[in-house]
């Protein structure tokens, strides 16, 4: 009985800013970007599962660690029929955007470790990059700076020539 009062209640917009922290209008943008799912009420007011605290939550999480809105909608719609997630899809999301993150730390990593050295973009601008970016070597494997993408720079020590 619990439930189906619930339902037929929800929360206004209003109540979920007010335990979110959102704005109106940043629910009203989430909404219209398919992370939460309103719904009508007899009176035609718009009204928002509970579980929908948590799944917002988790967006502005989410977008805090830098994931993009498009990134954050494809997790949540891997739930069937925008069902409320469960500990062990939490567990998965999770365990994806933990791979993501690992990944941009590595790359944060790298640039902090390299900050002062030459990261392969192919500018040439630097006195440095003769040494460290010799005849534009980090060029030949592409466009942007390829150190910091993962390329390992050309070790020209073994070249006798």
């Amino acid at each position: 009985m619990e439930n189906k009062r619930l339902r037929a209640s929800g929360l206004s917009i209003g109540a979920l800013a007010k335990r979110t922290g959102l704005a109106v209008s940043a629910i009203r943008y989430y909404e219209s970007q398919g992370l939460v799912r309103a719904w009508r009420n007899a009176g035609g007011q718009r009204r928002f599962e509970r579980a929908d605290i948590r799944r917002l939550s988790f967006v502005m999480i989410a977008q805090k660690f830098g994931f993009s809105i498009a990134e954050i909608r494809a997790e949540l719609d891997r739930l069937p029929d925008g069902r409320t997630p469960t500990p062990q899809d939490w567990v998965r999301i999770s365990k994806g955007f933990r791979a993501a993150l690992d990944a941009r730390i590595e790359t944060l990593e790298k640039l902090r470790d390299n900050l002062d050295g030459c990261i392969g973009c192919g500018c040439l601008s630097l006195p440095k990059c003769a040494l460290y970016n010799q005849s534009d070597s980090a060029g030949q494997k592409g466009a942007g700076p390829r150190y910091l993408m993962g390329d390992a720079p050309i070790d020209r020590s073994a070249d006798t020539s």
